[in-house]
């Protein structure tokens, strides 16, 4: 399988004008376009520390800004209905106990 391989590429050469002795053309990427790395580096430093400014205040703002206070819902009976005592005693575990 690994030689037909070899084959049909050394024949697709062959067919193409032989092998290519010229060197391959340089690509240009877009960081090979002239930039100064070390320019670009420092303006992505400025934005970072802007965007950490930037999000400092607002959560500032956020957290000054007035919020509801909800009141606590009233003591509904149902909430502890106990039908079986507890093996520590007829009061909750970490409920206050009562003077019986």
């Amino acid at each position: 399988m690994a030689m037909a391989m070899v084959r049909a590429a050394g024949l697709q050469t062959a067919l193409r004008g032989g092998s290519r002795s010229a060197a391959p053309l340089k690509r240009s990427f877009s960081s090979s376009a002239g930039h100064n790395d070390a320019r670009e580096a420092d303006k992505w430093e400025k934005i970072t520390y802007l965007g950490i400014a930037a999000c400092t205040i607002l959560t500032f703002v956020n957290l000054s800004k007035p919020h509801p206070h909800y009141e606590p819902p009233p003591p509904y009976p149902y909430l502890h209905i106990r039908n079986k005592e507890f093996p520590w005693g007829p009061d909750g575990l970490f409920e206050r106990k009562h003077d019986h």
